[in-house]
C-alpha cells in the first residue's frame, strides 16, 4: 500500500522532475529536492481562497512555508462542494495526489484533493512538527547520497536533476526550521482529555477481525468514552493516512 507523503509548499514548489510510474494508468510520481517521491500526499494549512470557473473548483491552502494550488472537479464533485462550504481563512488537512506538468518549460504543479476537513491549530501545528522531521529524515538520506555513502536509486535521481550539494541542503533544512518557528508553545492538556488517535487504535487492536470493524460501530463505542464524532473521524482519517490503518472494504477500518 502507497503510503501519503508529508512535505512543505516550499519544497513542493520547487519541484521540476516527474518520473512515470511504468504502468500506463498510474500516474506519474512528482519527486522534489529533497528526495520525496509523491503521488500520495497529506498537507496541512490555511485555506485563504476559493474559487470556481465552470465545473472546476480552484483554491489556495498556505502553510508557513509557501501555497499549495488546490484544483479538484469532475468526479471529485463531493470534494468541491466540500471546500466551497468552507470558510476563509480555516485550517484544514488535505489527503490528495499531487501533480505536475509543464506548460512550455515551465513546471506548473498542483494537489488534487480526495478528502478535506476543518482543522485546529494545534493539529495544524502537529502536522508543521511531524512534517519538518520527515523533511529533515530525508535530507539526511539526501548527505549521504552527496558523499558517495548512498546509492539509492531514488535518492540519487533528486540529487542528480537538482544537483545537491551540502549548502544546498543546508539552505532546504533552514526552510524546516524556518516552519518550525510557527508553531505555538504547547498547553497544558487536561489528564482526563480523551486521545482519539490511541483509542482507536486500541479498540482495532481488540476487534482484529479479517473485515476490521465498522467506522459506526467505533464511533458509538468511542461515544461512550465521551470522545466526540468528528474527533473519532479525524483521528481514523489520521491513522489511513499515516498507514496505521486501512479500509479492506468501504465503511469498515482495520490495523495494518
Amino acid at each position: 500500500m502507497e503510503g501519503a507523503v508529508r512535505l512543505f509548499a516550499g519544497e513542493f514548489g520547487q519541484a521540476t522532475l516527474a518520473v512515470p510510474d511504468g504502468n500506463d494508468r498510474n500516474a506519474s510520481w512528482v519527486v522534489t529536492p529533497t528526495g520525496a517521491w509523491c503521488r500520495q500526499v497529506f498537507l496541512a494549512g490555511a485555506l485563504t481562497e476559493v474559487h470556481g470557473n465552470g465545473d472546476m473548483t480552484y483554491a489556495r491552502m498556505a502553510d508557513p512555508t509557501g501555497g499549495f494550488d488546490l484544483v479538484c472537479g469532475g468526479a471529485a464533485l463531493p470534494v468541491a462542494e466540500t471546500l466551497r462550504r468552507i470558510p476563509q481563512p480555516s485550517f484544514v488537512s488535505v489527503s490528495g495526489r499531487a501533480q505536475l506538468f509543464f506548460r512550455g518549460s515551465d513546471p506548473v504543479l498542483s494537489i488534487r484533493p480526495d478528502h478535506i476537513r476543518i482543522i485546529d491549530r494545534p493539529v495544524r501545528d502537529q502536522w508543521i512538527l511531524r512534517t519538518a522531521q520527515a523533511m529533515l529524515l530525508r535530507l539526511e538520506v539526501a548527505r549521504l547520497a552527496v558523499r558517495g555513502e548512498c546509492t539509492d536509486e531514488r535518492v540519487m535521481a533528486a540529487v542528480r536533476h537538482y544537483g545537491l550539494t551540502p549548502a544546498r541542503i543546508d539552505e532546504l533544512a533552514a526552510m524546516a526550521g524556518e516552519a518550525v518557528t510557527n508553531v505555538k508553545p504547547a498547553e497544558a492538556v487536561p489528564s482526563d482529555q480523551p486521545d482519539a488517535r490511541s483509542l482507536v487504535m486500541d479498540l482495532l487492536a481488540e476487534n482484529g477481525g479479517p473485515r476490521g470493524m465498522a467506522v459506526q460501530e467505533v464511533i458509538d463505542a468511542l461515544a461512550a468514552k465521551g470522545v466526540f464524532q468528528d474527533l473519532v473521524l479525524a483521528a481514523i482519517e489520521t491513522l489511513i493516512v499515516e498507514d496505521e490503518c486501512y479500509q479492506p472494504q468501504k465503511g469498515f477500518i482495520r490495523l495494518l
